[in-house]
């Protein structure tokens, strides 16, 4: 389903995102960034898919490149990164089964001309947890070039998300989703999708975006494409997404505070380990704290 957005009113319209993913696992956004900004991101990860080799493996596509840390690679990342109407709609797909959420990857990529379809699947298979109750994770692609059927544009199938993943067959046949740069196709974990043929003579070049509840091992080793020393000239904002935060209960800490402290503190400096929990385990404590001083 088509979410047309003007970019000033994209901030207002993150529930009609919501809803569309819910409903069809899908949503595609149009003019939701500047293309001169697209250009531009593009130029700057211009050498990146020149020096980048071909993948390896059926999967990943002998015609396609693949490349990650694009943060690091161009600062305007974080304008898509961070796009406010997008991380809206992702934290009220996903929130409801986790406290925080956090960058699953960042990926160049270009299909090259020849470049075969690729195998259909469903990217939430990748952690083997519980099918068609809880949603993992929120993907977006945004265009850099002009994306459509002949080119190998995504195809998803449309309704196969959710509990439909369940099904030995999806219920409808995939669409191959027409873009231009400054649109971004959003959808979730769940749906079957996968790259078409590129019949044409042009690359076709973009980059996928993706988030998954803050408890899961993400897909790009983020704190090693983003160490300290590179998430310390990150916002605060971009740094918890990278990694640089806790999800309660104490998950990711390090030396068991919240691993932003390496953005700022030495580490000789540090407190020792505070709890960092979930208000239903503060109740919980506090309930026991109580009844352990009633009884002594």
């Amino acid at each position: 389903m088509s979410t047309d957005l003007a970019p000033a009113m994209a901030q207002h319209l993150s529930p009609m995102i919501a809803a569309d993913l819910k409903a069809h696992g899908y949503a595609v956004l149009r003019g939701i960034i500047d293309p001169n900004i697209v250009d531009a991101l593009d130029r700057d990860l211009a050498p990146a898919f020149e020096t980048t080799p071909f993948c390896n493996g059926e999967f990943y596509g002998p015609r396609t490149k693949r490349f990650g840390r694009v943060l690091l690679r161009s600062p305007l990342a974080e304008r898509f990164v961070r796009h406010e109407a997008i991380l809206s709609a992702v934290h009220h797909i996903l929130s409801p089964w986790c406290d925080t959420i956090q960058l699953n990857l960042t990926q160049g990529l270009a299909l090259h001309p020849g470049a075969p379809a690729q195998f259909p699947h469903r990217d939430q298979d990748m952690w083997r947890g519980v099918t068609g109750e809880i949603e993992y994770l929120v993907n977006v692609m945004w265009p850099f070039t002009t994306y459509h059927k002949e080119n190998g544009t995504t195809l998803v199938w449309p309704r196969s998300h959710g509990a439909a993943a369940l099904q030995a067959n999806p219920p409808q046949d995939p669409v191959a989703i027409d873009m231009q740069p400054g649109d971004a196709l959003l959808f979730l974990g769940s749906p079957l999708h996968g790259a078409g043929t590129n019949r044409s003579e042009m690359v076709r070049r973009g980059m996928i975006v993706s988030y998954c509840l803050g408890w899961l091992k993400p897909y790009e080793n983020q704190w090693l494409a983003y160490p300290p020393a590179i998430a310390r000239r990150f916002s605060p904002e971009l740094a918890a997404l990278v990694g640089y935060t806790q999800h309660r209960p104490n998950l990711g800490n390090y030396e068991g505070l919240c691993p932003s402290v390496l953005l700022g503190q030495h580490p000789a400096d540090l407190p020792g380990a505070t709890d960092a929990l979930r208000p239903d385990q503060e109740e919980a404590l506090a309930e026991w704290s109580a009844d352990q001083g009633r009884s002594t």
